[in-house]
């Protein structure tokens, strides 16, 4: 709870500062961001790579267990957008589920529902699947207390592989670096074709 905590005040107090004070225009922002995700996933393979105990419980696990990761996160965001799209009368059920399926990946989904829905699903898609990641990155710690150290991964969805990857090894450990990769790479991949596919129903 406590590094909940800490993770929160960090955004927060950028928020502020963004808010308040004279910064760089947001491409110069991107890049520094960019910078500092490159630096963070350099120390997690580092330290990934430099464990060899790692490596053992890695062969050690159960191959179709991390196959199916991925899988079940796609079931369960899909089950749990149609669960709650009642309660958003003024979004179609279709529409819902295309958002769901951006698992986090907001610049991609967000581009692709611009363009086939308009701009209006194209700013949900791009706030909902931000607050997926943010959620991850603030939650982490009391997820992997509450549902265990896969759930850290299943939340973070397609940026298990790269912004929320640092957060996953921090908290579920290093021995899950490989399930988070392997899962965020599948539903990266998978973003595109469910969004167009769901779409075309």
């Amino acid at each position: 709870m406590k590094s909940s905590l800490i993770i929160l005040v960090c955004f927060v107090a950028g928020i502020l500062t963004g808010r308040l004070a004279p910064l760089p225009s947001p491409l110069e922002l991107d890049r520094y961001t960019l910078y500092l995700l490159c630096a963070l996933l350099l120390f997690v393979g580092v330290s990934v790579g430099g464990d060899h105990h790692l490596w053992q419980t890695i062969r050690q696990r159960d191959n179709l267990r991390l196959a199916l990761l991925p899988l079940l996160v796609i079931i369960g965001t899909l089950f749990g957008v149609a669960a709650v799209s009642p309660v958003l009368p003024t979004l179609p059920l279709r529409d819902a589920l295309a958002v769901g399926a951006g698992f986090g990946y907001y610049s991609l989904s967000s581009v692709l529902l611009t363009q086939t829905r308009g701009e209006t699903l194209g700013v949900v898609a791009l706030l909902a699947n931000l607050m997926r990641e943010i959620a991850t990155l603030v939650l982490a710690p009391l997820l992997v207390r509450l549902f265990g150290k896969l759930a850290p991964i299943a939340s973070g969805g397609a940026t298990a592989m790269d912004s929320t990857l640092p957060i996953i090894v921090r908290f579920s450990g290093k021995e899950y670096s490989i399930a988070a990769l392997f899962s965020g790479i599948v539903l990266t991949t998978a973003v595109p074709f469910l969004i167009l596919i769901i779409l075309s129903m």
